[in-house]
């Protein structure tokens, strides 16, 4: 069987940006005071609230589009870290009562991101005609 690396970026691209796209969402619906008051707490400006909107809905619908597909992918990435910086930093050298570590899904989800940053979009894609598809 020959393989099709095109559509398994499409697949890893598409199940991240959908699977962000719905914290994304519920950020959108529910607001946002919860992060605005972690931030708060930490010392920093309220309205750095808004970026999680930029890597949990705009970079997500990019990937999903095949658009800008590294820069959204990098900006993806780094919401994961700032989100594992603010919320989960206890539990990086943690394992869950099931032995996985304790931030996997937010583990793969960045992992996922960079790897994505690395390949590119493949070409089914809206912009796969550069370097920075």
């Amino acid at each position: 069987m020959n393989k099709n690396n095109d559509l398994g970026l499409l697949v890893l691209r598409v199940s991240l940006g959908l699977l962000m796209l719905l914290h994304g969402i519920a950020k959108l619906v529910h607001g946002l005071d919860f992060i605005k008051g972690m931030l708060s707490g930490m010392g920093l400006p309220s309205f750095f609230a808004y970026g999680v909107l930029v890597g949990e809905v705009l970079a997500p619908i990019a990937l999903i589009a095949g658009f800008r597909t590294r820069i959204a992918a990098a900006i993806y990435a780094v919401n994961c870290i700032v989100a594992i910086a603010m919320a989960h930093s206890g539990d990086i050298f943690s394992l869950s009562d099931h032995g996985g570590w304790a931030i996997e899904l937010l583990g793969l989800y960045l992992f996922g991101a960079v790897a994505i940053f690395f390949t590119g979009a493949g070409k089914y894609a809206v912009s796969n005609q550069n370097n920075w598809d």
